[in-house]
C-alpha cells in the first residue's frame, strides 16, 4: 500500500516545476509526511487519554490541524467543498501554516521537545510546491495512509530510507546522505551498545547510525524506564546542513524516536580542548564528510590543523569519547598511508590516545556515488594501541547499484572480530612493528598469494618477437595451402 502511494506521489511531483531533483523530492515529501505522522501521533495520544479518563492538549490546534486544512472531513468522508486548492492552498501553506509552525521554536519549553523540533523543521524548510493542485493530490494520497501500528511505521520508515538512498546517489557525494545500512549494522554489532549508554554522531546526516542503533537496542523485553531512557537519553547528534538536519529528524521520528536529540550546528566549531566530561559519550558512530576545506578559524579549534574535514572530525570524536568508550568511524583509506604532516600526526595521536583495535578495509564501490575507498576505524578510549586486527572485506563481486553491500557480506567480519582471529582475509599488526616516523597503517594482506614478479623490458620484447615469428610462420603455411 505504501509503495503504491509513494509511487503515485512521485508521478505527481514530476509535474511540479518547483521540485527539480531527488533532493527536492525528499525535502518536500518530508514536511508533508511529518505533519501527517504528527496528526496520527496526536490522535493516538488523544484516544489514549480519553480511555484513561484524562485530557490531552494537542500540539497543533485549530485550522492548522491536518484534518482541518489538509484533509477536512464531513461525516467521515473527504469534504471537497471545505478543502483548500490551487492558489488558496499555496497561500495558506506559505503565509499561515509555515509561520505558525515555525513559531514553535520560540514558544517551546526546551530544545529537546517535539514542539521545538516542529519549530526548527518549519523554520529551516520552505515550501517548494508552486501548484496547489499537485499539492492537493499529494495530500489526498498521504491522507489515505495509516501509521497506527508498529508494522505500518516500520514499512513507512523503510520506504523513507529508500528515498534517502536515492537522494544520496543523486548527489555528487553518495556518502553524504546515505551510508550503506549493512555496514552500519555491522559497526553497531561490533560495538554492541547497551541501555544506559549514550550514542553520538557529530556528522549525523540522515541519522542512519542513530536509527539503526535504536532498532538494535529496541527489544521486546524493555521496561518502561528503559524505554524512556532509550527515547530521551540515548541518541545525540549534530548536523551542519539544513536539509540533512531536517531529514535526520524526520528519519528518527519515523523510526519511533519522538523527540530526537539532534542539534543544528557545525560540530567543528567546538574547541576540542574545551570539551568537558559532561559533553562526552559512551559510543560514537559516524561517517564524517570527506574532503571539504574548513576555514582557518575552524582549524584553530584543533591541535592538528588541517583543511581536511574528516581529519578534524576524527580529532573531535577522539575527545568526545568517554573513558572506556567505544567508537566506529568511517574514513577514506588514504588516511592510513598519507605522508603529509597532518596525516602522520593524526595517526600518531589516534594510536597513543586510544586503542585502535580493528580496521575494516572496505572494497571499492561500497559507497555508491563516491569515488574513494574507505575503511572503518574501531577504537576504544582506554589505553594506547597494542595490536591492530585488520580485516579485508572481499564480497567476491564488483560492487555497484545492482550489487550493493548486504548483511551476508559482513557476517564473517562480525563473527571473526569477536576473537580477532587471523585468516585469509584477516591479520594482526603489532604496534611495535609500525614505522615510528610515519606510523603507516597501509592495508597489506600478508596472507594474499604472492604476485608473479614483473618481467624485464628485454623479456617482454623477446616474447613479442617470438610470437611475431610464430604468427609469420602460420601465415606462410596457410599461403602454401591456397
Amino acid at each position: 500500500m505504501y509503495e503504491t502511494a509513494f509511487n503515485q506521489i512521485e508521478r505527481n511531483l514530476r509535474a511540479e516545476e518547483g521540485i527539480a531533483n531527488e533532493l527536492d523530492y525528499v525535502e518536500q515529501i518530508s514536511w508533508v509526511l511529518f505533519l501527517k505522522y504528527l496528526h496520527e501521533l496526536e490522535t493516538e495520544r488523544q484516544d489514549r487519554a480519553e480511555l484513561e479518563g484524562g485530557d490531552y492538549e494537542p500540539i497543533i490546534k485549530d485550522e492548522y490541524r491536518w484534518d482541518q486544512w489538509a484533509a477536512p472531513k464531513k461525516d467521515g468522508q473527504f469534504d471537497h467543498n471545505a478543502a483548500k486548492i490551487g492558489d488558496d492552498l499555496i497561500a495558506f501553506v506559505d503565509q499561515e501554516l509555515f509561520p505558525f509552525l515555525g513559531s514553535f521554536r520560540e514558544t517551546a519549553t526546551g530544545p529537546q521537545t517535539i514542539e521545538y523540533k516542529i519549530g526548527e523543521v518549519f523554520t529551516e524548510l520552505r515550501n517548494k510546491f508552486r501548484s496547489g493542485y499537485i499539492l492537493r493530490d499529494v495530500l489526498e494520497v498521504l491522507d489515505g495512509l495509516s501509521f497506527n501500528t508498529q508494522a505500518q511505521r516500520h514499512e513507512l520508515s523503510e520506504l523513507y530510507e529508500t528515498r534517502i538512498k536515492r537522494m544520496g546517489n543523486a548527489g555528487r557525494n553518495g556518502g553524504e546522505y546515505y551510508t550503506p545500512r549493512p555496514l552500519i549494522r555491522a559497526m553497531i554489532k561490533v560495538l554492541d551498545p547497551k541501555i544506559g549508554e549514550t550514542i553520538y554522531d557529530g556528522a549525523v546526516g540522515s541519522a542512519g547510525f542513530l536509527c539503526e542503533a535504536f532498532e538494535y537496542m529496541r527489544t521486546p523485553d524493555l521496561t518502561a524506564t528503559e524505554w524512556e531512557t532509550l527515547q530521551r537519553k540515548t541518541f545525540y547528534g549534530q548536523e551542519k546542513k539544513s536539509l540533512a538536519y531536517i531529514i535526520g529528524i524526520m528519519n528518527m521520528v519515523l523510526h519511533g524516536i519522538e523527540a530526537p536529540n539532534i542539534v543544528h550546528t557545525n560540530s567543528l566549531n567546538e574547541n576540542v580542548m574545551e570539551i568537558q566530561e559532561k559533553d562526552r559519550h559512551d559510543i560514537i558512530l559516524a561517517n564524517p564528510p570527506f574532503g571539504g576545506g574548513e576555514r582557518r578559524e575552524v582549524q584553530q579549534n584543533f591541535p592538528i590543523r588541517t583543511g581536511e574535514t574528516a581529519y578534524l572530525f576524527l580529532q573531535h570524536f577522539i575527545r568526545k569519547l568517554r573513558a572506556g568508550g567505544r567508537a566506529a568511524v568511517v574514513i577514506k583509506n588514504t588516511f592510513l598511508s598519507n605522508t603529509d604532516n597532518a596525516s602522520v600526526a593524526l595517526r600518531k595521536e589516534l594510536l597513543e590516545a586510544a586503542n585502535l583495535h580493528t580496521i575494516l578495509d572496505c572494497p571499492q564501490g561500497t559507497f555508491q556515488g563516491a569515488g574513494v575507498k574507505t575503511v572503518v576505524l574501531f577504537f576504544e578510549k582506554e589505553a594506547p594501541t597494542q595490536d591492530i586486527w585488520i580485516y579485508q572485506l572481499d564480497p567476491g563481486r564488483n560492487m555497484g547499484k545492482t550489487n550493493p553491500l548486504n548483511d551476508n557480506d559482513l557476517a564473517e567480519f562480525v563473527e571473526l572480530q569477536q576473537t580477532k582471529a587471523d585468516g585469509p582475509k584477516s591479520w594482526t599488526v603489532a604496534r611495535g612493528d609500525l614505522d615510528e616516523e610515519t606510523f603507516d597503517l597501509s592495508v597489506k594482506n600478508p596472507n594474499a598469494p604472492e604476485e608473479a614478479p614483473l618481467r624485464s623490458p628485454e623479456e617482454i620484447i623477446e616474447e613479442i618477437l617470438a610470437r611475431d615469428a610464430e604468427t609469420a610462420q602460420i601465415l606462410k603455411d596457410i599461403r602454401g595451402m591456397l
